[in-house]
């Protein structure tokens, strides 16, 4: 099993609030994105690899107003219905919230996070969704629970498998580069287990208040974000 991160999710009350707070915080304009009728939320994309993380990138994500998921009874994925959630947003403005992993094989890594040694770890079903891009059809398979939970926190990872085209094959450069990603919890060997078994052991993970941190090289210099239990 390995698991690489492929994209960062940074959450917001709008669209627009997320562009503004990308704009002030890491000096550049997120590119253009798309929606997602099957969750009701539309988002902007940036590109983040480096050698650390190739092929990585960021999402600013929102409800779409006046817009439902399709999947009728479910809530949305990354808690984004979620009353706590989006008290924290609208006090403290756009958070880093969650990553995505990339997975050569989602129905594998769901099935080991559902292993026994693993706590029976219930990731949720794998939904397969697509849309066009100028680049060619985008098609994937995630892992999205009818509760919409994130889980620890949102440091353990949605799971993610791509068809043959991903994301950044047409996103240009945009001037931030993903250093470090590192996760804190107060049960912090029960998710260092599950990322071990997704294939993603070599993910920091410190015992404390519940935290994802990731470190930007950006062209204001060195930026931090933090979830901080969000």
């Amino acid at each position: 099993m390995h698991a690489e991160v492929d994209h960062l999710v940074i959450a917001a009350t709008s669209l627009d609030e997320g562009v503004a707070w990308c704009e002030a915080t890491l000096g550049v304009t997120p590119g253009p994105g798309g929606t997602h009728p099957l969750m009701g939320t539309h988002n902007r994309l940036l590109n983040v690899a480096g050698d650390a993380f190739p092929r990585a990138y960021a999402e600013i994500i929102a409800i779409e107003p006046g817009k439902q998921p399709s999947r009728s009874g479910t809530r949305r994925w990354f808690d984004l219905d979620d009353a706590a959630l989006q008290a924290g947003l609208a006090q403290h403005g756009p958070h880093l919230i969650h990553f995505v992993a990339r997975v050569p094989d989602a129905v594998a890594a769901t099935r080991a996070l559902a292993h026994e040694e693993h706590a029976h770890i219930d990731r949720g079903q794998l939904l397969e969704a697509s849309r066009d891009t100028p680049a060619g059809r985008l098609e994937w398979q995630i892992t999205v629970r009818d509760d919409g939970q994130r889980l620890f926190y949102g440091a353990l990872p949605t799971l993610i498998q791509w068809g043959p085209v991903h994301p950044t094959d047409a996103m240009p450069a945009s001037g931030l580069v993903l250093r470090s990603l590192r996760a804190a919890h107060p049960r912090a060997p029960a998710l260092s287990g599950a990322l071990s078994a997704i294939g993603m052991g070599a993910l920091k993970v410190d015992a404390g208040p519940p935290n994802l941190v990731a470190v930007f090289d950006t062209p204001r210099g060195p930026v931090t974000l933090e979830s901080k239990g969000l």
